[in-house]
């Protein structure tokens, strides 16, 4: 493995019986597995090149379970991995051997849904698709929406701080999160915001939203829904050149019109999705955009023509404007089915940064020259309104060195993203996968600002220790750890 996972604790590995019986007393029998074969499930998450089985893996039912479970752990020095749905594609939810999982995909109900104040109170393992789901008779919805959202759950977007296609209107998951309960290591049970935009005070749900499961596990989320459009148009447009399609996205953005989605794909990505979906991608172009706009059809087609008229001074070859529901779902099952028609060719690195969007024609040059220098393939398809980078490196997991290789390769196109002014991270968070590169981002006394807050709510790194911070320099109760 080239990235590292703390040595097992040998005292709690020789404890696990005991720990398995205390376990016990504390949830029913169908809520804790133990089994080396039913564990197993739980090895790994999205990011499959590491996997750890873990001690137990425990499935509570409610806020009060949890607490139970966290108050045990805390009291004999057991270490926690919370987990939603798996989906983690930066190792987020990668258990280790002296951990236990706790996963919250058994609490999946609404619990109450306030139509004129536009909130949902739900439970923190429903999916995030199943929040619109339950609101669409009503023409309202959940407006962060992952490629995962069919399987994601709400606690791993708050650990994460999850992003979508569309969130470049509606903003990621914390600005659509009014609050949170929050069950602390000890097992207190802490209920942070509310059902109303801003709480006084400090801002702690802007903390807990994007720490990754370290300061707490949450066990129910209070969102925004949102009144659906009256409808919505994507058109395409595709180019020859690389430069012409980034350029065109910082004209769009810089000429004040904010679409509900603006998604970049390249050549390699448009072949591998058009032959997945069918979609009906131009093939002839090095570059393509999808721009989705909402609104009245008066409002839609005012906005198209404007955007249409932008891109023309960057040479489109094709543009392709939506006329029916099938055509825009079309579109939209090709984009959606990158990560997914990508593994039919290829074992793949799926990276996630963030750039300022001016820097976009010179960090997708320099992306491709990255993977050639390592002799990899890359498709890019991502968030190119808000410049939230998705370079899928390729590689051959059979072929000695090259997951290696793209790992590498990956580490440099994280670097290239600080360099031109963003960050490691855009809404995957940073896991085990960018934890080494948080050095590169942030200096020492950056870091340990940040582990000192860690610190006031998991002094001995009990919840997901392994993730985040660095393994060396990390401070514990205060103080540098042996």
């Amino acid at each position: 493995m080239s990235i590292a996972f703390p040595k097992p604790d040998g005292a709690i590995l020789s404890r696990r019986s005991e720990i398995v019986a205390g376990l016990r007393r504390l949830v029913a029998p169908e809520a804790l597995i133990i089994s080396e074969d039913e564990r197993r499930a739980f090895e790994t998450d999205g990011l499959t090149a590491y996997r750890q089985i873990p001690l137990a893996v425990v499935l509570p039912s409610s806020t009060e379970e949890v607490a139970a479970v966290l108050r045990f752990c805390n009291e004999h020095g057991v270490k926690v991995v919370p987990r939603g749905a798996g989906t983690s594609l930066s190792g987020g939810a990668i258990p280790q051997e002296d951990a236990i999982v706790l996963g919250v995909a058994k609490m999946n109900r609404v619990l109450e849904v306030d139509f004129s104040n536009r909130i949902a109170r739900v439970e923190s393992g429903i999916t995030n698709l199943g929040i619109s789901q339950a609101v669409a008779h009503e023409g309202f919805f959940y407006a962060p929406d992952p490629s995962s959202q069919l399987a994601c759950t709400i606690a791993g977007n708050i650990a994460m701080n999850s992003g979508g296609a569309h969130c470049l209107k509606y903003g990621v998951t914390t600005n659509n999160l009014l609050g949170v309960t929050l069950v602390l290591l000890d097992g207190t049970i802490v209920r942070l915001g509310g059902e109303h935009l801003d709480s006084g005070g400090y801002d702690l749900l802007g903390l807990i939203c994007g720490s990754e499961g370290q300061l707490g596990v949450v066990t129910e989320a209070t969102v925004r829904i949102l009144r659906a459009a009256e409808g919505a148009r994507p058109a395409l447009f595709g180019f020859e050149h690389v430069n012409d399609a980034g350029a065109c996205v910082a004209a769009i953005i810089a000429a004040g019109i904010i679409p509900v989605a603006l998604e970049y794909m390249d050549r390699p990505a448009i072949q591998i999705c058009e032959a997945f979906a069918h979609a009906g991608y131009p093939l002839d172009v090095e570059a393509m955009l999808i721009v989705e706009v909402e609104g009245s059809d008066a409002e839609i087609d005012d906005m198209l023509r404007r955007i249409v008229a932008i891109a023309e001074p960057f040479n489109p070859k094709t543009i392709k404007v939506s006329q029916s529901e099938a055509e825009s779902a079309a579109i939209w099952k090709g984009r959606k089915s990158a990560f997914g028609a990508t593994g039919r060719v290829a074992d793949y690195i799926c990276m996630d940064g963030t750039i300022p969007t001016g820097q976009l024609p010179y960090v997708l040059k320099r992306i491709d020259e990255i993977a050639k220098s390592y002799g990899l393939g890359v498709a890019n398809v991502f968030h190119a309104g808000d410049g939230n980078l998705h370079p899928l490196v390729m590689f051959n997991t059979n072929k000695p060195g090259e997951m290696e290789k793209a790992e590498a390769a990956g580490e440099d196109i994280l670097k290239l993203c600080v360099e031109v002014g963003g960050c490691l991270t855009g809404e995957h968070g940073v896991g085990i996968e960018k934890r080494d590169l948080m050095t590169y981002q942030f200096n020492a006394v950056d870091l340990a600002q940040q582990m000192r807050v860690h610190g006031v709510f998991d002094p001995l790194w009990l919840l997901n220790p392994a993730k985040v911070f660095p393994l060396e320099g990390r401070l514990v109760e205060g103080r540098l750890a042996a």
